[in-house]
């Protein structure tokens, strides 16, 4: 992974962070899902794992999952020294409504978590306490004025959650985003939206970005935290089955049509927007535990794999695609 790569140069940040992977891709945090034991994984494969501290309940849950992280990354950088593990990420929820944010911080400070990703909210008093101890903050953004805002935070990282993206993703092309964000910033930057392959993540590169942000392929994983019916559901979906929707949680994301019929929700006949979770008979549809996110590369995943031989198969897909259009 020497070299600026097929995007043209890059800052010396983006080329120190890409050459410790095996494929320039971070996996992206995914609520309910992302554990330690798929960051875990993720990590000694050599992708950037990263999972949602809000996934560790209730929070001092935190506290262990950051050591048996470290514990594990460690131990595997000592059997290993000729393949050391990537580094990981913690995601932290910025909105004002997060009343644990002071917490997780603090664990993730203590922990020394070597990158950050912030969403929601532009990351004020996030960076300076991570820049302390030489941790690094990416930010969440779907638009121009967000970067603008992260990076008068001091971020040192962007990540482009554009369109088909899983979760709350945004509407823009990454062909119209990635341009007038790279004009704004020089260092990394991780390109989000239907990216499931090593030619997708070739793309991103080319286009600009430094890592391919790749969150939905790991949901159909033998690690990833989720119910086999939602892993099924990831095989058996196609881009025609994500629903684009701010329904759920007030925020627009991109959630899987059957989940909503399973929940006995028709997702043709939805009001514009809800800021709480809808009642139907005596229960409650809850995103993500009753409502399944996805991003619209869903189409093209076949096979529930364990993540070792995902990370294979875009590390040799990514570098076939180069050599191809070398």
């Amino acid at each position: 992974m020497n070299g600026p790569g097929p995007g043209g140069g890059r800052s010396k940040l983006a080329e120190a962070l890409v050459d410790q992977l095996a494929v320039p891709v971070i996996g992206a945090p995914m609520f309910t899902v992302t554990g330690p034991a798929l960051v875990i994984a993720q990590c000694t494969s050599g992708i950037i794992g990263a999972f949602p501290a809000l996934n560790a309940r209730p929070k001092e849950q935190l506290d262990g999952w950051l050591a048996e992280v470290r514990g594990a990354l460690d131990a595997h950088r000592a059997r290993h020294p000729e393949s050391p593990a990537a580094p990981f990420a913690v995601n932290l929820n910025i909105h004002a409504s997060n009343d644990r944010l002071d917490h997780d911080l603090e664990l993730c400070v203590k922990h020394r978590v070597p990158i950050v990703i912030t969403s929601l909210r532009a990351p004020a008093g996030i960076v300076a306490p991570v820049h302390r101890y030489g941790g690094l903050v990416f930010h969440d953004v779907v638009s121009v004025r967000h970067a603008e805002k992260a990076l008068e935070a001091g971020v040192d990282g962007l990540i482009l959650v554009c369109a088909g993206a899983g979760g709350h993703g945004g509407t823009l092309s990454p062909f119209a985003l990635l341009p007038e964000v790279r004009r704004l910033h020089a260092g990394p930057i991780a390109l989000a939206g239907a990216i499931t392959s090593g030619r997708a993540v070739l793309a991103a590169r080319a286009l600009g970005a430094d890592l391919a942000y790749v969150g939905t392929r790991f949901i159909a994983s033998a690690e990833a935290n989720a119910p086999e019916r939602y892993k099924q559901m990831i095989l058996e979906s196609s881009a025609a089955d994500v629903l684009y929707t701010p329904f759920f949680t007030g925020v627009p994301g991109n959630y899987l049509r059957p989940s909503l019929v399973a929940a006995g929700l028709d997702p043709d006949r939805l009001p514009a927007a809800e800021t709480a979770a809808p009642r139907f008979g005596s229960t409650r549809a809850r995103p993500w535990k009753d409502i399944w996110g996805a991003g619209q590369g869903v189409g093209s995943i076949e096979e529930i794999l364990p993540v070792r031989e995902i990370v294979a198969r875009l590390a040799r897909e990514y570098e076939e695609a180069r050599r191809a259009l070398a």
